[in-house]
């Protein structure tokens, strides 16, 4: 079977055979660690996820090395756990020396999906997601292993109503070691806990708030945090900011309360959360999503083709029912990618137990000020804005330092337009991309490579199906002071959108308050973004740092900007 194109750069893709056992049908979701396919096993005849660590072309080998023990750290967290509620591991294959975890498929979709498409759930809905998400939890912490991402993405839901939690992939059992050496902040910012996010030491706590960050999402239809499209500003206002307040009354709302607590220890327990919540299930056999999942999903047709395989090996496998079983089956969700940036390992007994993200942000931007001047490193850390005029364009080899470029590839499809969202793109080694779906000027997907320091980002943002539906880059540029900062920015252009047709330009200044230690001051960042056309895509190409590094951010972006190739 001929292999496609677009697939030469993987080691599966359509028709291949990995291990000599599983055959690759078709892609299932994919994120900025790797892919997730649809195959069969060949030996027993049955459908199985297969997930792929995706490698860029270009990538250091010690990267490389580390997204593989990722890949190979979920298979172990997850091969402890037998439970209902959480995805099985069926074998780690090798192809090549590199690692495919082979996990039990069943037609589901992500809540994340869900609430896209649907908004907020009702109170019996709510219940379901708690009572399920609480057993799988808590059957992983028997096992000694926090789950650490916990999110919407992260649980799935069959049409039946039974749920899944996936993704292991940051998961860590508390007798290992951390993953590396590099003290990355692992977890998603609108969902992490505020000690994680803080750099204290990750306990089964944190899974507690997850859930109760992803049940409020589930409530309100909304996050519980979400700065603009800033991780690092998501990420202060969860460790600084109040607990968001929800507006929904009753027994579940008292449950997801209870359970956003900032203090770890005042959490409630996971087997309360059931016992609160179990008068609020429903019968044995109903089907509280049915309605809402999406039938044309590519995880919910599998149940079809399923179907039609058992039937097919039915006179060979007397023992296989007529139809899938759902206990204890489940795909992975969209992986979550690799955290939005680094902070340093916890302090060492002898040191204060608790230190803020002010004292890291201090600490890493003293670092990187011994590389650009004494100056611009006491510019940051006064938080003083200093934007220098734009002046003549800077010619094509800038006089500041840039970091080395390698390839990525990335998806940027969201619920709007889950197709088409292939882009590759040179972006600084090391830094670390994000992923985040949005609601600004239409929905739209961003995916953030962050610096190591948490100051600097290169973004890619893509409107999929824009112009399809009507938008104009005029329309853009009209809305630009709501659509440029978030919604808790103010915008000043620096340069108006210059350009023609399909491409155009601008840089601006976003001022937002910033909550790292004592009362919340003002902070200044500046962009230099690029705006393209693709198709019906609109596609922005965005490069933001600190208030007086304009001619860096100007200089990277002229380099990323050619790099930049979205896909056909």
């Amino acid at each position: 079977m001929a292999v496609p194109t677009e697939n030469q750069d993987t080691l599966a893709g359509i028709g291949r055979l990995i291990a000599g056992r599983y055959r690759i049908e078709r892609k299932l979701g994919g994120g900025a660690m790797g892919t997730v396919w649809y195959a069969t096993d060949e030996l027993l005849q049955r459908p199985v996820a297969v997930k792929e660590v995706r490698l860029a072309p270009g990538m250091p080998e010690e990267e490389a090395a580390e997204l593989r023990e990722r890949a190979l750290r979920e298979a172990r967290a997850i091969a402890v756990l037998s439970h209902p509620n959480v995805v099985t591991l069926y074998d780690v294959a090798r192809e090549q020396a590199e690692p495919f975890v082979v996990m039990e498929l069943v037609p589901s979709q992500s809540l994340a999906a869900i609430l896209d498409d649907h908004g907020a759930l009702d109170e019996r809905q709510l219940a379901v997601i708690a009572d399920g998400v609480a057993a799988g939890l808590d059957a992983a912490h028997r096992a000694g292993i926090v789950h650490r991402d916990v999110k919407p993405g992260n649980v799935l839901i069959g049409d039946d109503g039974r749920l899944k939690v996936s993704d292991f992939g940051i998961s860590r059992n508390v007798a290992e070691h951390t993953l590396t050496n590099t003290g990355i902040l692992l977890g998603t910012p609108a969902y992490i806990a505020p000690e994680v996010a803080a750099g204290e030491d990750v306990t089964a706590a944190a899974d507690l708030w997850g859930l109760g960050a992803t049940l409020f999402a589930a409530a309100e239809g909304r996050p519980p945090y979400d700065v603009g499209d800033d991780p690092l500003a998501t990420v202060t206002e969860v460790v600084r900011g109040p607990v968001p307040v929800l507006h929904r009354p009753g027994v579940v709302g008292d449950v997801i309360r209870a359970l956003m607590v900032k203090d770890p220890a005042q959490r409630l327990p996971l087997t309360e959360v059931r016992r609160r919540l179990q008068h609020l299930l429903p019968e044995p056999g109903a089907r509280p999503f049915a309605m809402l999942l999406d039938p044309d999903s590519p995880t919910v047709r599998v149940r079809q083709r399923v179907l039609q395989q058992h039937s097919s090996h039915q006179q060979s496998q007397p023992s296989v029912p007529p139809a899938p079983q759902l206990t204890g089956s489940a795909p992975l969700a969209a992986d979550p990618g690799p955290p939005p940036f680094t902070l340093h390992d916890p302090p060492k007994p002898r040191r204060r137990p608790l230190r803020t993200v002010a004292l890291v942000m201090a600490a890493l931007v003293l670092f990187a000020g011994a590389m650009v001047g004494s100056f611009v490193a006491t510019r940051l850390l006064v938080g003083a804005p200093l934007v220098p005029g734009r002046g003549t364009e800077q010619p094509t080899t800038p006089a500041v330092s840039l970091p080395p470029l390698v390839p990525n590839q990335q998806d940027a499809k969201h619920s709007s337009a889950p197709s088409g969202g292939e882009f590759t793109i040179s972006a600084p080694s090391g830094w670390r991309p994000f992923q985040s779906e949005r609601n600004d000027l239409a929905n739209n997907s961003v995916v953030a490579f962050i610096s190591g320091d948490g100051t600097t980002e290169v973004a890619v943002q893509r409107y999929g199906d824009y112009f399809a539906d009507g938008g104009t880059m005029d329309d853009y540029e009209a809305k630009a002071g709501s659509t440029l900062g978030g919604p808790t920015s103010s915008v000043k252009l620096s340069q108006p959108f210059h350009g023609e047709g399909d491409t155009r330009r601008v840089s601006y200044v976003t001022r937002a308050h910033q909550l790292l230690t004592g009362p919340a001051k003002e902070i200044t960042r500046y962009s230099e973004a690029s705006l393209q056309r693709s198709g019906d895509d609109l596609w922005i190409i965005r490069v933001t740092g600190a208030a007086d590094q304009a001619e860096m951010a100007r200089a990277l972006l002229d380099r990323v900007v050619p790099t930049f190739k979205p896909g056909t």
